[in-house]
């Protein structure tokens, strides 16, 4: 289980991800000790201190817990909560990766995207086909949510900053898969984003029609400066939304194959019915 000598990120961030997705996909479930420091040092070839700054990382996320005098566990809460990017990076090793997105700006799917497109890029990945779709909210229109705490009304310049973040960010994630597939890196590779006048209270991955991952934004007052002018304004705190994952099985009377199957249906209702094309 040596690390990858081509992979550019540091050892220990290396060490982290491979230890959070054996956690994240139930390699090590819930109440389980790790093996010890020196331990995962010989596994993974490298340095105990790599895996003690790994394991940090970890605990900084609320995977893991150290126990004096016992060893390190895996958290008990982390049984449904997950992270998306373990999930996003493994999905893309498949022959057909489909990713649909709803949500606000698409800046946790751009993070999560960016490594294993990459890879694609540099020709350690090869999937046949990538189709990504994205359906966000019109920020050139009002939006009941976000708004201004005076009197809850409209902030236009609250949704110019708002579609500039969605600008970076859906744009960065549809020129590189648009350039993989006219590229001929990827056989078929789309991106395609529509917009709605809904307000998004929540955010929903579906990866390859077999996972779906929710979350709800919580929605907070915090002080945003427009020119000269502090305004309180009620937004979406999508960093932090705890996202739980739903995935299909062999049996589709399982809670977690119809709450793929539902996920599916909504998204495409959407998509095909009250949402129009995006024209950056």
């Amino acid at each position: 289980m040596a690390l990858d000598p081509d992979d550019p990120r540091p050892p220990y961030v290396q060490v982290a991800n491979a230890l959070r997705a054996a956690i994240l996909t139930k390699k090590f479930t819930a109440g389980d000790k790790l093996p010890s420091r020196n331990e995962l040092a010989k596994t993974y070839n490298v340095a105990p201190m790599t895996v003690q700054n790994a394991l940090r990382e970890l605990r900084d996320e609320g995977l893991i817990v150290s126990r004096q005098g016992s060893g390190v566990f895996v958290r008990e809460r982390t049984e449904r909560p997950v992270g998306l990017r373990p999930h996003i990076e493994r999905a893309f090793e498949a022959e057909h990766v489909t990713v649909d997105f709803a949500g606000f700006s698409g800046e946790t799917l751009h993070g999560a995207m960016q490594e294993p497109l990459d890879k694609i890029r540099a020709g350690r990945l090869r999937p046949e086909s990538l189709t990504v779709r994205i359906l966000i909210p019109d920020t050139t229109a009002p939006l009941a949510i976000p708004c201004r705490v005076e009197d809850l009304g409209d902030s236009p310049e609250f949704r110019a900053r708002a579609t500039a973040i969605m600008h970076r960010h859906v744009g960065a994630i549809t020129d590189t898969v648009n350039e993989l597939g006219s590229l001929g890196i990827v056989n078929k590779a789309t991106a395609t984003v529509r917009v709605h006048h809904a307000a998004p209270l929540f955010k929903l991955y579906i990866v390859n029609n077999e996972e779906a991952f929710f979350g709800f934004y919580p929605v907070r007052e915090h002080i945003l400066t427009f020119g000269e002018t502090p305004t309180p304004i009620y937004d979406l705190m999508g960093k932090d939304a705890i996202l739980f994952h739903h995935s299909t099985t062999d049996d589709d009377t399982s809670t977690g194959s119809q709450y793929v199957d539902q996920a599916r249906t909504w998204f495409d209702s959407m998509w095909g019915t009250v949402s129009k094309e995006f024209i950056p």
